[in-house]
């Protein structure tokens, strides 16, 4: 472990204040308060800007950066947790924490800025603004998050804590509802840039409360800071997120010169910064660490559990947008259930431990419940109802509530006081590690599943068909064999239509094709025209709507024997036999009117009284065929055209049916893996001691003399 400067390892630094027994609890509950809106504003961060994202890219014209908005706020945020945990043992919690604060309130007024006419084309226009303005809100959310249960440990006793590390731990659960509502609202009825401004008045409250009732909360460590270790650390986690982020989302592929650049940059960043941490007086990360078993083993089962439950959470939400066709918007809403258990086993596990004075039995108990869930979500398949899937959700989040307060307690609690900032960050840091990689893995998992069960599907939907659509079904899944693209691609975020929607889009559809081919009527041409089904038919197929006129087929029928009666008589009062032989050999007339043509003698044509006979009663042919050939026409076409309506509505539906089930397979086996991941935890948490988390009595009245504010 790190020595203090003029300490024994196992002796506090001289003039460390133990804040747990000089603070009054109302001055706690005061601090708790300003922390607790500090954290709020990093959680909250996280959902709130999800729902805003498609006004955003319309207003700054930025989809070729959409990931990156999400992508450059992690990178920052993951990378520089260590470092605000060491920078808080060595110079305190409070101007770390304030310094977090106030770097993130100056980034979320820049983001709501983004695009800003005053800001001109800084870093290329108003998209790339605001992705590294979130770039910049990491910096500061960072602090947030790993200094805000670290300070838990410095105000309460062991006993004590994890009542309190659980009411933290819920403010992340509460944020997931709170955030896509408010984002929408803000986003809806005001602007979305009140998404990042609404920051503000929140964070100037939680940093009135830090800074008037909140001490230093120093360690009394004197050490200097490891700035070269601070450096390798950013340089291994930023290229390793980077490489997970764009492979899962089939930005670059896993063998591309670009991931296997990044990989090998942040492996010797890691070999490099092993080498320094092993030399250094009071590294970012002690190595010795790793000798505690406690500590050791809780961190492999955060690491674990943040790869399960970001996996849980992303691909459930995957699971009811593309099977259960709840929208891309809903699909946070869709999700409460999941989060109210998770509130629930937070909060409740925090007493009950404190209560106890033990915490292992709770983490082997959350464990299995949550490994019971996944166990559940395996189940899942393209005709579970919502109501089973919200009972699924309900025993995972009280599975994995109490992985939130418990953990931290224990690594916390198996430290020294003055180490309690690395080992809260070092926690955080491999849980959302396990997150980035969990995430990477899954959809790796995810796209090669689809790439097998998807034709695998088309083919078993066409084996209940005939003809065409069993073949074009074929032709379906042959298309999509081999197809492993990311996770994010668009196919992905696409909401799939149920099967009454089809339905009811496609009875509309055949009234559509009705009014058209009976009337020509133009609204119900433009309808055909916008629809899914028009897509999907060949050039010649949509000419002959984009042609119909006024009347529809019995109108085209009646120009076009008005346009061939023209061709006749032109023809005729030409007065050539030979050009009047060539007309009566052309195949696209009718029968009878070649015959009829081939009949007239050729001195006919030389007398125009003759000539008008003849175009007379050809002119009274065509007439009387006009309603006939019409009629004919229009129950040919609207027969046709309603039979292919008819296997596009087949098509679609066993479309449908084969995304579901080669989607839910495919998540159902990722559940499979998040199982094993769970049983792997389980294992980790059985094998850390169960250390004692003894109770003393707080000094409301000891004198706050050395409290340095």
């Amino acid at each position: 472990m790190t020595t203090p400067t003029g300490a024994a390892p196992n002796e506090a630094p001289a003039g460390r204040i133990d804040y747990a027994k000089t603070l009054s609890r109302a001055t706690k509950h005061q601090i708790l308060f300003g922390v607790m809106l500090g954290l709020l504003l990093s959680a909250l961060d996280q959902t709130i800007v999800s729902t805003a994202m498609p006004r955003i890219m319309a207003d700054l014209d930025g989809l070729s950066l959409y990931t990156w908005v999400t992508t450059a706020y992690l990178l920052t945020n993951t990378a520089l947790v260590p470092v605000y945990g060491k920078l808080s043992d060595l110079y305190g919690r409070k101007p770390v924490l304030m310094f977090g604060i106030v770097a993130f309130l100056f980034a979320s007024a820049l983001c709501g800025m983004a695009g800003e006419p005053f800001l001109g084309n800084l870093f290329g226009g108003g998209m790339m603004q605001l992705v590294v303005f979130r770039g910049l809100q990491g910096v500061g959310g960072a602090a947030l998050g790993s200094v805000a249960f670290a300070i838990i440990a410095d105000l309460f006793e062991p006993a004590e804590r994890p009542k309190y590390q659980g009411l933290f731990g819920a403010v992340f659960g509460l944020s997931s509802v709170i955030g896509p509502l408010l984002g929408g609202f803000l986003t809806d009825q005001v602007s979305w840039r009140w998404v990042f401004y609404v920051n503000l008045p929140l964070g100037l409250i939680a940093l009135a409360f830090i800074a008037s009732r909140m001490p230093k909360l120093a360690s009394g460590l004197k050490a200097s800071v490891d700035w070269l270790g601070a450096a390798l650390i950013v340089g291994f986690a930023v290229p390793l997120l980077l490489a997970l982020t764009w492979g899962g989302e089939g930005t670059y592929g896993w063998t591309s010169p670009t991931l296997l650049g990044l990989f090998a940059v942040s492996a010797v960043s890691l070999i490099s910064f092993l080498w320094a941490e092993s030399r250094h007086e009071s590294p970012i990360l002690p190595l010795a660490l790793f000798r505690n078993p406690t500590f050791a083993w809780g961190a492999l089962a955060r690491f674990l559990i943040g790869a399960a439950f970001l996996g849980a959470i992303i691909f459930l939400s995957l699971y009811l947008v593309q099977v259960q066709g709840v929208s891309a918007t809903a699909a946070g809403t869709a999700t409460i259930p999941l989060t109210v258990g998770l509130i629930i086993g937070a909060v409740g596990s925090g007493q009950i431990a404190s209560r106890m004075g033990r915490y292992k039995p709770l983490m082997l108990g959350g464990l299995v419940l949550m490994a019971l869930g996944f166990l559940s979500l395996t189940t899942l398949n393209a005709d579970t109802p919502y109501s089973s899937v919200v009972l699924r959700m309900v025993l995972l989040g009280l599975g994995i509530g109490p992985t939130l307060p418990l953990y931290t307690t224990a690594l916390q609690l198996s430290v020294k006081p003055w180490e309690i900032g690395v080992a809260t960050s070092a926690g955080q840091f491999f849980q959302q590690m396990g997150s980035t990689i969990g995430t990477a893995v899954f959809g790796a998992v995810l796209s090669a599943g689809l790439a097998q069960n998807l034709p695998a599907q088309f083919e078993a939907q066409a084996a209940t068909q005939q003809g065409t659509v069993a073949t074009a079904l074929r032709q379906i899944g042959q298309n999509m064999e081999g197809q492993t693209g990311g996770m994010g691609g668009e196919n992905r975020s696409q909401t799939p239509k149920t099967g009454a929607q089809i339905r009811a889009e496609y009875a509309a559809l055949r009234r559509d094709v009705t009014a058209a081919v009976r009337e020509g009527n133009p609204n119900a041409i433009r309808s055909i025209e916008a629809s899914d089904f028009y897509k999907t038919l060949p050039a010649q197929a949509k000419q002959s709507f984009t042609a119909l006129p006024a009347g529809g087929v019995k109108a085209q029928v009646a120009r076009q024997l008005d346009s061939t009666y023209r061709v006749i008589e032109q023809t005729i009062n030409s007065g050539n036999p030979e050009r009047l032989a060539r007309l009566a050999s052309k195949p696209t007339l009718a029968p009878d009117l070649r015959a009829g043509l081939a009949q007239i003698p050729p001195q006919a044509l030389q007398s125009p009284q003759a000539r008008a006979g003849i175009l007379a009663g050809i002119r009274q042919g065509l007439d009387a065929a006009k309603e006939q050939a019409g009629a004919q026409a229009e129950a040919q076409a609207l027969r046709a055209a309603l039979q292919g309506v008819n296997d596009g509505e087949r098509i679609a539906l066993a479309s449908t049916r084969a995304v579901k089930v080669a989607f839910s397979d495919s998540i159902t086996n990722i559940y499979r893996f998040c199982l094993g991941v769970a049983a792997l935890a389980f294992l980790a948490t059985l094998m850390m001691p169960d250390l004692a988390m003894p109770r003393r009595e707080e000094g409301e009245k000891a004198p706050p003399a050395h409290v340095e504010v």
